[in-house]
């Protein structure tokens, strides 16, 4: 599988960079598996119900966001990639851990501790991903987002011959799978090169990501922002099948058009995003498709069977080419605006932010794009297009703020 990555150029031809990505790539496929399943296991083979359900993943992801920018920090002092083993290993114990679970207090407990393993692999990943990136960091990254993508992908159809199935069984060994990807990815982990800390300053505060009042800003804009990876999942389908003439299997069809998108474009795309400068212009086109995407998606609700269906894939072709520059920018503004030094703390707060948006995604679009109809999904785009066209501005002040924050990835201290 990953020599056919290597063949169509979505991984690195050899070296720690290949190694990552494959790491990437099983520890994705395991999620793939997770994430396609988890609500029917959680509801038809544990018994729990929906609401439950709803309430534990609810408290487990803001648990989870407590773990970010604090194993970030260990990941900058004690080295990221002892600390990104670590937990990946502890993601796979406590993935491992759901199958025994029989009460709704136990499945809290094991889903907080799924989050914050998983919000600290997450956090302690960006100094690795920083050491290996080499001379040309915002394309490695892109290489990372489209195998991201392509594993997901290629997970969820594994999991569906077990949704296929509807067993306790059939969806106990897509549990086990997830959790041994953890373990394999960390064991491959190890077989990076050391990567030593930056040293720190001697003047400075030690949680600095939290005081670095222009990075807080780019982290709620791309907050805002990153509420659109909640439309193709989670608004449009909801549309299609409640409000449009188009056909059922349309839901699948877009998802697969995204990703196809995604993995075929995305490094691509990243060659001409480099520079902080050109990320917050990649920023304002990504706000600009994401209101014609919306505009374009709403207006299925008026059409007829064929143009419900046409417009429908205009709208998500659209929002597809935003979501490609809007995934290579935020790589590149997470990195690249970030203290050498603090470079797991930064990466942490940033994947909060996405946390966060994770997180109201639903309720916002389901409040705005549902309930409002067309006038909700051009809020919706209108306020996508709005954070678009202020991140220039914002990624401006961030560099003259914070010019020594500004590194090249690859560099070793």
């Amino acid at each position: 599988m990953l020599s056919w990555l290597v063949r169509r150029g979505v991984v690195p031809a050899a070296g720690a960079q290949q190694l990552l990505a494959g790491v990437t790539l099983i520890n994705r496929l395991g999620s793939g598996l997770f994430m396609t399943s988890s609500a029917l296991f959680f509801t038809r083979a544990m018994g729990m119900s929906v609401s439950r359900v709803g309430v534990g993943l609810g408290t487990a992801a803001l648990v989870g966001l407590l773990a970010s920018v604090p194993v970030g920090h260990i990941a900058d002092r004690r080295g990221a990639r002892e600390t990104y083993a670590i937990t990946l290993a502890a993601e796979g114990l406590a993935m491992a851990s759901l199958i025994f679970v029989h009460t709704f207090v136990a499945f809290v407990l094991v889903v907080c501790c799924v989050e914050l393993a998983a919000a600290a692999s997450e956090a302690t990943r960006g100094p690795l991903v920083r050491g290996v990136a080499g001379a040309e960091p915002a394309r490695f990254r892109a290489y990372l987002r489209a195998v991201v993508n392509f594993a997901v992908m290629l997970g969820a159809g594994l999991a569906a011959v077990a949704i296929q199935m509807d067993t306790r069984a059939a969806f106990v060994v897509l549990i086990i799978a997830n959790a041994a990807s953890f373990f394999v990815a960390a064991a491959l982990v190890l077989k990076l090169p050391h990567l030593p800390p930056w040293p720190a300053p001697l003047q400075g505060g030690r949680w600095v990501a939290l005081e670095d009042r222009p990075y807080i800003a780019v982290v709620v804009l791309n907050t805002v922002m990153s509420i659109q990876y909640g439309i193709l999942l989670f608004a449009l389908p909801l549309w299609i099948v409640g409000h449009t003439d188009a056909p059922r299997w349309m839901v699948g069809a877009s998802v697969v058009m995204n990703t196809v998108m995604v993995v075929s474009l995305q490094v691509r795309a990243s060659r001409h995003i480099a520079s902080p400068r050109a990320a917050g212009a990649a920023m304002r086109r990504a706000g600009g498709a994401f209101l014609c995407g919306a505009l374009l998606m709403g207006l299925a609700s008026h059409a007829s069977w064929l143009a419900a269906v046409s417009l429908v894939v205009a709208g998500v072709i659209v929002h597809s080419l935003g979501e490609i520059w809007h995934g290579s920018a935020g790589y590149e503004l997470s990195y690249a605006l970030a203290a050498p030094h603090a470079q797991g703390q930064y990466s942490g707060f940033f994947n909060m932010g996405n946390g966060i948006a994770n997180a109201v995604a639903p309720p916002v679009l389901g409040a705005l794009c549902i309930s409002w109809g067309l006038l909700g999904w051009t809020v919706v785009g209108l306020v996508l297009a709005l954070v678009g066209l202020l991140c220039p501005a914002v990624v401006l002040w961030s560099e003259r703020a914070g010019g020594e924050g500004k590194i090249v990835l690859g560099e070793t201290p």
